[in-house]
């Protein structure tokens, strides 16, 4: 496979009516990029299209992204009505409880990696659903400016080498992109952060897979207390853990992500993308 050094995304406007733009990130020489590079190709090669080119997070005022979640994802709570009974509402975003509640019907009826197989029409709507629960908790904690990119029907048979889990970095930086998480269920971190106490004990799914999917996170955290802090979480449940065969060794191997570009533009790239939230194109050099 040809030597890449450049990750190129194209952006443009919903409607691709403005001048588009193209945003070199540089790749990170290491062997999970490569692989992942692998997935993209593959993907374009089998032509499955980008679900969601518009997939970001972050942008605009904070009111206009509360308004438009809380209308999106109860809306969506009547269009499920259709196949189940939901006989609630999530009124903020800050209702993690009801959050957790919504994620739980998402694994329940979802089923966890290609476990299940639901109603087409069924099935992409609990994919919305799990997408909007996570863009109300984006927005409840700080709604900082992401876009995430994901091939769905790509099937997730890959999954991590024991040598690969030395390249997750808990902090995060600006610009940087990452593997995105593509388990059915919730990581270490995300048990610590919803509190969620409707979460099946097989629905705790550490980052294992991986695919063609990333994200781009345009902000900076250290996260410098990240792993202490998720020690003393397993600490405090170290019996349900133990009890799926996890210790704590196992699971501080994946705490963060896994980056593999860095953004390299002289730009401002968010006022750049504030009318361009669009992905256009994937593409390497």
């Amino acid at each position: 496979m040809t030597n890449f050094n450049k990750l190129l995304i194209t952006y443009c406007d919903p409607d691709c009516t403005q001048d588009e733009i193209t945003i070199p990130y540089h790749l990170r020489d290491t062997p999970i990029t490569k692989k992942w590079i692998q997935r993209v190709k593959l993907a374009q090669k089998l032509k499955y299209p980008i679900d969601d080119p518009a997939r970001f997070y972050g942008f605009g005022t904070i009111e206009e992204q509360i308004n438009k979640a809380l209308d999106d994802i109860n809306c969506l709570i009547k269009k499920l009505n259709t196949w189940i009974k939901l006989d609630f509402q999530l009124k903020s975003v800050t209702d993690q409880d009801t959050l957790n509640q919504l994620h739980h019907v998402f694994e329940i009826e979802h089923g966890l990696l290609d476990k299940k197989d639901p109603d087409p029409l069924f099935k992409q709507n609990l994919c919305d659903l799990n997408l909007l629960v996570h863009r109300c908790e984006s927005i409840a904690r700080g709604a900082h400016p992401r876009h995430v990119v994901t091939y769905f029907g790509l099937p997730k048979t890959e999954v991590l080498d024991s040598t690969d889990y030395q390249y997750f970095e808990s902090k995060i930086t600006f610009g940087s992109v990452y593997i995105n998480y593509v388990e059915i269920g919730k990581t270490l971190y995300d048990l610590m952060l919803d509190n969620d106490r409707y979460i099946q004990p097989e629905a705790f799914q550490p980052f294992c897979h991986y695919s063609a999917d990333f994200v781009v996170r345009f902000w900076n955290d250290p996260n410098t207390n990240l792993s202490s802090n998720l020690q003393n979480y397993y600490i405090e449940h170290q019996n349900f853990f133990q009890s799926l065969g996890y210790s704590w060794s196992d699971l501080s191997r994946s705490i963060g992500s896994v980056p593999i570009a860095d953004l390299d533009y002289a730009g401002n790239i968010l006022k750049d993308l504030e009318t361009r939230q669009f992905v256009k194109a994937v593409d390497f050099s």
